[in-house]
């Protein structure tokens, strides 16, 4: 029998990377330290970590013909990422995101340039086979939609007992209004830094003790702050809390909130409490910081 996966519905992106000595200055003109191409995208990042975890997992998100979704493909087979749910589009193309590390601090600036590929649907979702996942993990993006899709889990989980329910997390990363709505589904709900900062909270415990009323009963409620750790508040009332686990030198901090969220579920799907998990998330997206993309954090 097949062992049940993690689905990660979302977005994948193409990422040129261009690495300096230092962020340039406006109106300046310089040469960058190497530049490379990476896929990112918060869902297919997730993916790759859990792959390099050791998870069997699955993408779900759109595509569009062309050599950028050659590469895209490529990168995601060399993870053995589940590829069977992509859904490939007529319109619009892969967006790119244009990313800049400072060699100095490993901090990044992204320029994303959207380019008008629409989003799954509810209806791409209506042909997932929800028998084949453990745990749906769902980036918030066309929120309307997504709504549709987490109904439609409630529906398949009602059926089931407990423990042959799939588990789903919820992150919203954007400080859209949209976005919000998506707090009342999931088990678990992955709230940003500047989604709680543009809120107006100025701390990971003020976020979750702000917001935590407008997640589902029983729903776990996760914010990490860089450099402060990570934290999660759950029915019981009880914060929680793990400090962040730096690397000796910063050197790419790409990806590391996509590596935080995948590492918790990761360790969540494992059975551990959320105050093991929030510490191994912390931990694995400590050591992605000391690195130059994702191998290695195993």
């Amino acid at each position: 029998m097949e062992e049940k996966r993690i689905l990660c519905v979302g977005l994948v992106v193409l990422d040129v990377i261009s690495v300096v000595d230092q962020y340039p200055e406006e109106d300046t003109d310089r040469r960058c330290l190497s530049q490379r191409w990476q896929r990112g995208g918060n869902a297919s990042n997730s993916c790759t970590v859990l792959s390099l975890l050791g998870a069997p997992c699955a993408f779900m998100g759109s595509l569009a013909p062309g050599h950028v979704a050659d590469f895209v493909l490529d990168d995601l087979h060399r993870y053995s990422v589940d590829l069977r749910y992509l859904v490939f589009q007529t319109t619009g193309s892969i967006p790119v995101s244009t990313v800049i590390i400072s060699e100095a601090t490993g901090s990044r600036t992204i320029i994303h340039a959207y380019r008008n590929l629409p989003d799954v649907s509810a209806k791409d979702f209506e042909k997932v086979d929800l028998t084949r996942f453990k745990w749906i993990h769902i980036e918030g993006r066309n929120a309307s939609e997504q709504v549709k899709m987490l109904q439609r889990i409630e529906q398949h989980n009602a059926k089931l007992p407990l423990e042959q329910q799939i588990r789903v997390s919820v992150e919203i990363e954007k400080p859209r209004e949209e976005l919000f709505q998506l707090l009342g589904y999931g088990e678990v709900v992955f709230v940003s830094k500047d989604v709680a900062k543009h809120l107006g909270f100025q701390s990971a415990a003020e976020a979750l003790r702000g917001l935590y009323a407008r997640v589902r009963k029983g729903a776990t409620l996760i914010c990490a702050w860089a450099e402060e750790g990570a934290d999660a508040l759950g029915p019981s009332g009880q914060l929680l809390h793990s400090d962040a686990f730096s690397p000796p030198r910063v050197v790419d901090t790409l990806g590391a909130g996509d590596t935080f969220n995948a590492s918790v579920i990761f360790s969540l799907a494992q059975g551990n409490s959320v105050q093991e998990a929030l510490r191994f998330g912390c931990q694995v997206a400590g050591k992605k910081c000391g690195l130059q993309g994702f191998d290695g954090i195993v």
